[in-house]
């Protein structure tokens, strides 16, 4: 991969950059795969597990690309969660369990706090 990839910081980092490399936290767990597409909501989160700099591709995304892995992510998320209906209330930990996983890998902003 030499030539290909940069590394920057956190405050160079923007929405739609892809990680060239696996990000490891601090105790060297798998934090995102290699070719994520980085979203606002994951680049919030990174202060959290100690990252500073991120390994990014040198090549811009195009939106076709950034389209493709969306729809991979949605068709994921509704197979890991297709015997859960998303409108029932009858299963609240497992639709909490999905809107969190569909707005950490969507780049969703979070919902407001429930009163």
């Amino acid at each position: 991969m030499a030539g290909n990839y940069h590394q920057l910081t956190l405050a160079e980092v923007r929405p739609g950059m892809v990680l060239s490399d696996v990000l490891l936290d601090v105790q060297g767990h798998v934090l995102l795969p290699q070719g994520t597409v980085l979203t606002e909501a994951m680049l919030a989160l990174m202060p959290r597990h100690g990252i500073a700099v991120l390994p990014i591709l040198k090549d811009e995304v195009s939106p076709e690309v950034a389209q493709a892995a969306l729809n991979h992510h949605e068709a994921r998320i509704a197979r890991l969660f297709r015997k859960n209906d998303a409108d029932s209330d009858s299963d609240w930990a497992t639709a909490l369990l999905r809107r969190f996983v569909s707005d950490f890998r969507l780049g969703m902003e979070e919902a407001p706090e429930h009163e």
